[in-house]
């Protein structure tokens, strides 16, 4: 999968913060803790969500089911201005009932929905990726994900199959609002 380079460099700042969380000082496991406390703060923390998103969005660490994983994917691979609405994806996640309450606090917010997307998919991204982005993603298309549906895998790396699929991925983000690049 193709990262947008946004979302790059977010999963990178989203791991970091998670592992940050992760233990104490004396290197105890204390991350269920620490997102206990982020979310009982949440409110507070609406003013972070333009400048560090990731350190707001890690509140909702463990409270999504993602529903429709190609949405999700092609999410990924988009920059911000390129962002559909939220609720052209609200049905590609459920929520837990906790994390309804954050995502309702933030849809109030003037940029809420960017945000929410933003936690969405690095929430995804991260569950992709078995807690380890480093080197899962733009090295190689995982033509196994069943993230992307209806491609087979022929096993003849040099078919055109990779420009096939970008294709129907533009055709699949017309399909949803984006606008068509180039």
């Amino acid at each position: 999968m193709n990262l947008s380079a946004f979302f790059e460099d977010m999963t990178k700042a989203y791991q970091a913060e998670l592992e940050d969380l992760q233990s104490d000082s004396e290197g105890n496991d204390i991350l269920t803790k620490r997102l206990k406390d982020k979310r009982k703060q949440f409110a507070l923390m609406m003013p972070m969500i333009e400048t560090a998103p990731e350190m707001v969005a890690v509140a909702f660490h463990g409270g999504m089911n993602f529903v429709d994983r190609q949405a999700l994917t092609m999410l990924a691979m988009c920059e911000p201005d390129e962002f559909p609405a939220w609720d052209q994806l609200a049905d590609a996640v459920q929520f837990s009932d906790w994390a309804e309450k954050l995502a309702a606090t933030v849809l109030k917010q003037p940029d809420g929905e960017r945000f929410l997307l933003i936690s969405v998919c690095l929430e995804y991204l991260y569950e992709k990726s078995n807690g380890n982005y480093h080197g899962a993603y733009n090295d190689a298309v995982d033509m196994s994900d069943d993230a992307v549906e209806g491609v087979e895998r022929d096993g003849n790396d040099d078919s055109g199959d990779e420009h096939d699929l970008e294709s129907e991925g533009a055709d699949w983000l017309a399909d949803q609002g984006f606008d068509r690049l180039g």
